[in-house]
């Protein structure tokens, strides 16, 4: 019998991208798993709520000023029926219509309790983007991972493990590394599959990419207090970011279209991040090279 799995869609004027998402998501061709749609909508004035009811989505609500990350997310586990909770990010767009299966297979086949799926860009995704993506997100799985790194805008997580501690609810966001690190912690795995990819798109202004970052930064600190980001880390990794960019971008044949936007998106992630994290105690060497270093420095471990 086919296990039931929600995906929660928490929502706030995703109109311009969710009918492609839910499209894609009734394409699926699902074999282990059944589904259902959940939506968490805290406020939207376009017409989301519309396009959900258009694709037969149970939707329930959120205050704006109850809203955290954790909090609309508890709402839609607690609202969904499902046996795995599965998160994907209004302006994210499955790319496979394996997906759900693929992400749900580990926790299916008890291999893992928490996965998280490839994204990669699309449209008007910034280039360094892509490449941050191409870090976090390679094409080789890591079933199950080590560490507790996992992202909610393309990830899936059993009803029982998740209710062993819900999601943080004051976090100003990486709820879904502080859910993955305590899971972690009592011997649950948590696993990274490169087959259920989706395309993550972002259309932020300057500011409001540093403000993300910022934010993460902060939430970072309750996860991780032992990292420290000083204002020396800010200029080392915003040399190696850039330089890596233009190499890459270089490579890719697209270096004078893209330079200024690199120089631009290295800034405000690193600036942003160091105005989160600069009062937190140092990390050593090692864990900060890993965590901020924008290349791929596992690979060879996991790549067969």
């Amino acid at each position: 019998m086919k296990k039931l799995a929600t995906v929660v869609i928490r929502t706030f004027n995703e109109a311009r991208y969710l009918d492609e998402l839910l499209s894609e998501i009734s394409k699926q061709n699902t074999k282990i798993v059944e589904n259902e749609v959940v939506i968490v909508d805290s406020g939207s004035t376009d017409n989301t709520l519309e396009i959900a009811q258009k694709h037969n989505c149970r939707i329930t609500h959120i205050k704006q000023s109850e809203f955290t990350f954790g909090r609309s997310l508890n709402i839609g586990c607690e609202f969904a029926k499902g046996d795995i909770l599965v998160f994907v990010s209004g302006h994210c767009i499955p790319a496979s219509v394996d997906w759900l299966d693929e992400l749900c297979r580990p926790i299916v086949e008890q291999i893992a309790v928490y996965t998280y799926g490839r994204q990669m860009g699309r449209d008007t995704t910034k280039y360094s983007e892509t490449k941050h993506f191409d870090k976090w997100f390679p094409e080789y799985s890591k079933i199950p991972q080590e560490g507790f790194f996992c992202n909610n805008a393309n990830a899936a997580v059993s009803r029982v493990a998740w209710k062993k501690f819900g999601f943080n609810e004051e976090l100003t966001g990486l709820e879904d590394m502080y859910l993955a690190k305590q899971l972690v912690e009592i011997g649950s795995k948590i696993g990274y599959v490169s087959s259920a990819p989706v395309y993550h798109i972002h259309d932020e202004s300057w500011s409001k990419l540093r403000t993300r970052y910022e934010r993460e930064a902060y939430a970072l600190q309750k996860i991780m207090p032992e990292v420290h980001f000083s204002f020396s880390d800010f200029l080392r990794f915003l040399v190696s970011g850039v330089m890596t960019d233009f190499a890459a971008a270089i490579r890719e044949k697209v270096f004078l279209k893209r330079c200024i936007e690199i120089v631009l998106f290295r800034y405000n992630h690193y600036w942003g991040t160091y105005k989160g994290n600069h009062e937190m105690r140092k990390l050593s060497a090692k864990q900060k090279f890993h965590y901020f270093y924008p290349k791929d420095v596992e690979k060879e471990f996991y790549h067969d």
